[in-house]
């Protein structure tokens, strides 16, 4: 798609990503527009609703569960960022071996 020049056609285009359902990412791929171009636009249309006291459009949300709470006692965070958790009742010491294997 060649791309938009005015401010008329980028607010046709800014109304046409909301409408669409996609991602940012994904609407601009398919229309072959630059993704940091359709941000600026979809923003400044947003602000501009916004001025107007345009109502805030809000979709449902369902929560599909509660995650339970874990059953781990110790949690060791390595220093790549990589968590290890060990349930209740794990022998120390080779948590400990682990973790010094894992750092080398």
């Amino acid at each position: 798609m060649s791309k938009p020049g005015e401010k008329p056609e980028w607010a046709r285009v800014a109304e046409a990503f909301e409408a669409s359902g996609l991602t940012q990412q994904e609407f601009a791929s398919q229309r072959g527009l630059r993704l940091s171009t359709l941000q600026s636009w979809v923003y400044r249309c947003r602000r501009q609703r916004a001025r107007k006291g345009e109502p805030v459009r809000l979709l449902p949300v369902e929560v599909a569960g509660v995650a339970q709470p874990s059953a781990a006692l110790l949690e060791v965070e390595m220093a790549s960022g990589a968590r290890l958790r060990f349930a209740s009742g794990t022998n120390v010491e080779y948590v400990a071996r682990l973790v010094a294997a894992l750092g080398r």
